[in-house]
């Protein structure tokens, strides 16, 4: 008991541990050899092969690529074909026509309405003005376009270099009959042409000449009568058709630096050849084999470092758990043996993860799902702990994403991973009370449940298509969860068997009535057998409130008194009211039958290659306790015999060992107050308390909890667990108090 092996001061002083289960050098070895498991797990998918090549020689074979990468000179030239089909983009900016010839007409009626200025002087003007005024409202618009920032400089120029170009030149004679127009006559025709430049220049127009041949039609068609009139007006209309769809050189290097941008990479592929044996090494396929990282002379160790740091971080997950969340019970408990049958657990599903990926092909695109991941968390949380099963199974999320990700799109595969951590969940929370074989297989069957469901959502947001892709997708998650059951079925007795583990599932065998050993107990001691029983019931209940294995102490207590049936009548639970054989023993010999059950008894159950929590319960229930009755009998035959009593009290103690658990210790509690309790006719609750209060008290002052880890604030709450399974065994047995003041007032 912790509280006994205090110094003074209060210290704790721990026990030697010995061997290779409690080496620290051993721990240290275990936890180097995670740290190469996982390394060696993973550097396969992310830590890419290098090969000897030299730049001019010859490959001597097919290199393939271990990744996909970008292919950057096929990309350049994708992307500059992608610029070069880019057709050139045009503008169009309004010159508002309208307006200018509506300024054109308003000139003419001013200038025409000036009776001091000669006919030869208005045509002169009208031949210098009327380019100017067209060439001056292109530069107006060139101006406000600039200053607006609407259009670009280089389209303001494109524009203004079209424009002059395509400048239309009125005739001479034109100019002649422009100062005999009347205003009436400039009215009209300014209506007139208006329409006929509005109509013609609403549509985008590259070249003006187009839509000057069409001027004569729109304009004789119109209302005006004189010929002059119509000719002054076309001739006006033409000057005042400009072009406005213009190249636009911006826009058009912007285009083809967008479409540079949105051509995708072109890829190389993850097994791509790259170099084909006897190919040329060229200077753009050594640059390629640069770009992959596929040679020894420029390779770099920082991969190889990546993959080392997640080798740790994974370990540390699993020994940090350990450490940080074990108390000094649990702690005790956990062997290097706990450490080796991990790292094999490990071993074991991480093999199958790499020979399930070696499958892997085109026709088999989704048999990685087929992996059995969830078997190590269930193997994990079944044999150790259900917290460290949590834990694997993230561990395990994460090495699925890693060694089923053949096609290395990424450096871990989403889909693989996430339905890992599904199925890894999903079977820890389904096994953890498992306490049969078939648990296993239910748990299996959710495996396949949940784990089909979180493959059909992938594969539904992943827009799939193909329904026989799906069925083959679901069809090997479902034979997964299947397979995964199988295989824990068949591995759970090999690691109790080698680590002498004792899972829930196979003490719940071991307690099964048909069990031989149990049989042998029934036929041969029924008293001891109904004793272990109600031992098992007791030890159970107390075991449960102070947080120890309970089913453990129920299964110990069946096989517990095993020993008893090579002598059954020497116990006196099986002499069923007949002589008892000890009273014509001397007590030394009668001691040495009692005392030899617990040895005999560990014998019987390590041939029938019982497991050790088994038979550490059967050699240690009794610790070193002695057998007060028999030497108080000795002593009381040397007085009455007036002799010396040449026998010691270690003479009359059981070898021991001492308990070394709490279910061991608990299990020896419970076989004395159920002894005691039932030697009793009608016991009270006061007689119980006291008895059982006796026997821990007797227990704890000769020592007997020193070697386990028994508190005695535990001890306390197993006394009081015994007292209330007692008075529900043996309720119609107890006389309670006011039971005994009712007899003694009938009595008076």
């Amino acid at each position: 008991m912790s509280r006994n092996r205090s110094g003074p001061s209060g210290t704790h002083l721990s026990l030697p541990r010995a061997g290779w289960q409690h080496s620290v050098a051993i721990r240290w070895l275990l936890i180097l050899l995670f740290v190469f498991l996982f390394y060696s797990s993973m550097a396969s998918r992310l830590v890419p092969e290098t090969y000897n090549i030299t730049l001019g020689a010859k490959s001597e074979r097919d290199i393939k690529a271990p990744h996909q990468i970008s292919d950057g000179k096929a990309t350049l030239e994708a992307q500059d074909k992608a610029a070069e089909n880019v057709a050139p983009i045009y503008s169009i900016v309004p010159l508002h026509n309208e307006l200018l010839i509506d300024e054109i007409f308003s000139r003419i009626e001013q200038l025409n309405q000036d009776d001091q200025v000669t006919v030869d002087n208005k045509v002169d003007i009208y031949r210098r003005e009327l380019p100017e005024r067209v060439n001056q409202h292109v530069q107006d618009l060139v101006d406000a376009g600039s200053q607006s920032e609407t259009y670009s400089a280089g389209l303001m120029a494109e524009m203004k270099k079209d424009v002059t170009s395509q400048l239309y030149r009125i005739p001479e004679e034109t100019f002649y009959k422009l100062p005999r127009l009347t205003l009436d006559q400039l009215t009209e025709m300014k209506t007139v042409g208006r329409d006929v430049v509005r109509k013609l220049t609403s549509e985008p127009l590259s070249e003006a000449e187009t839509a000057r041949t069409k001027v004569a039609e729109l304009v004789n068609a119109s209302s005006l009568s004189l010929k002059t009139e119509r000719e002054i007006v076309q001739e006006l209309a033409r000057l005042t058709i400009l072009p406005n769809k213009f190249y636009d050189k911006k826009a058009t290097d912007d285009a083809k630096v967008e479409a540079k941008q949105n051509t995708p990479p072109v890829l190389i592929k993850q097994g791509d050849i790259v170099v084909k044996s006897g190919q040329l090494i060229s200077q753009d396929i050594y640059d390629r084999l640069v770009g992959l990282e596929l040679l020894q002379e420029r390779r770099t160790y920082w991969p190889q470092l990546g993959v080392f740091l997640f080798s740790i971080l994974f370990t540390l997950a699993l020994y940090g758990y350990k450490e940080l969340t074990a108390s000094a019970t649990e702690a005790q408990k956990r062997t290097n043996a706990h450490g080796l049958m991990l790292l094999l657990i490990f071993s074991l599903n991480i093999l199958i993860m790499h020979l399930i990926a070696l499958t892997h092909s085109a026709q088999l695109p989704f048999i990685g799902f087929l992996a059995p991941v969830a078997m190590g968390c269930m193997l994990v949380t079944m044999l150790l702990d259900l917290q460290l099963g949590l834990v694997s199974a993230f561990v395990f999320t994460m090495l699925a994403s890693v060694i089923l990700n053949v096609e290395q799109v990424s450096l871990f595969d989403f889909h693989y991973g996430f339905v890992a951590a599904v199925v890894s969940f999903t079977s820890v929370l389904a096994i953890h009370r498992a306490s049969q074989r078939s648990s296993i297989l239910k748990a299996g069957i959710m495996v396949s449940l949940f784990g089909s469901v979180a493959v059909i959502a992938l594969l539904l947001v992943g827009q799939e298509s193909d329904q026989l892709m799906m069925a083959q997708a679901v069809g090997f998650m479902f034979a997964s969860g299947l397979l995964t059951a199988v295989l824990v079925i068949g591995l759970m007795p090999f690691f109790e068997v080698t680590f002498g583990l004792l899972s829930a599932v196979k003490l719940v065998e071991l307690s099964n009535p048909n069990h031989p050993l149990l049989r042998k107990l029934l036929t041969e001691t029924p008293g001891t057998y109904h004793h272990s029983l109600m031992v098992g019931n007791l030890s159970e209940a107390a075991a449960e409130a102070v947080g120890a294995n309970g089913l453990l102490c129920r299964v110990g207590s069946f096989y517990h008194d095993l020993g008893k049936t090579k002598r059954p009548l020497y116990f006196i639970e099986n002499q069923n009211g007949g002589d008892n054989p000890h009273d014509k023993l001397d007590p030394k010999v009668s001691a040495s039958i009692i005392i030899a059950h617990a040895r005999d008894g560990g014998e019987m159950l390590k041939v029938h290659k019982l497991p050790k929590p088994i038979r550490d319960i059967a050699e240690q229930h009794h610790g070193t306790t002695i057998l007060k009755y028999f030497y108080y009998k000795t002593v009381k035959q040397a007085k009455e015999q007036g002799t010396e009593n040449t026998y010691s009290e270690d003479d009359f103690r059981y070898p021991g060992p001492k308990a070394q658990s709490k279910e061991a210790a608990i299990v020896g509690i419970a076989d004395c107050v159920e002894a005691a309790v039932r030697s009793l006719n009608h016991p009270t609750v006061e007689q119980i308390e006291n008895i059982i209060g006796k026997i821990i008290k007797d227990r704890l002052d000769d020592h007997q909890f020193n070697e386990c880890d028994l508190t005695l604030r535990e001890l306390d709450t197993i006394a009081e667990s015994l007292k209330e399974t007692v008075i529900g065994m043996f309720h119609s047995r107890i006389e309670y108090p006011d039971d005994k003041q009712f007899k003694q007032a009938q009595n008076h």
